[in-house]
């Protein structure tokens, strides 16, 4: 290629790339969407602390100790049956994928 198709391909790139930019658009005031955006923040957190407290407040007036010494029981069986068929099926997979050798 020769010096002149190349700045004639500059030309032609640069007139174009002029002609796609066209007329600049207002962008939007940085300040009108950071309060917009902090008065939203402000809201969610308002409802977050709102259902947060009302979470404790049920919690404490539902508390049976009794209770709670279930359902801790129930999550340690729980967990400790998972742990081991979780192992089963580990090694099961990984006997599938290893193959006789």
């Amino acid at each position: 290629m020769s010096t002149r198709y190349l700045l004639a391909l500059f030309l032609i790139l640069l007139i174009l790339g002029f002609e796609v930019q066209g007329t600049p658009v207002p962008q939007q005031d940085e300040a009108t969407s950071s309060t917009l955006l902090s008065q939203m923040q402000e809201s969610l957190f308002g409802y977050w602390d709102t259902a947060r407290t009302a979470a404790q407040n049920l919690y404490e007036k539902t508390y049976l100790p009794s209770m709670d010494e279930k359902i801790r029981d129930m999550y340690n069986k729980s967990t400790a049956a998972v742990t081991t068929y979780a192992g089963i099926f580990t090694d099961q997979v990984l006997s599938l994928l290893k193959g006789d050798e």
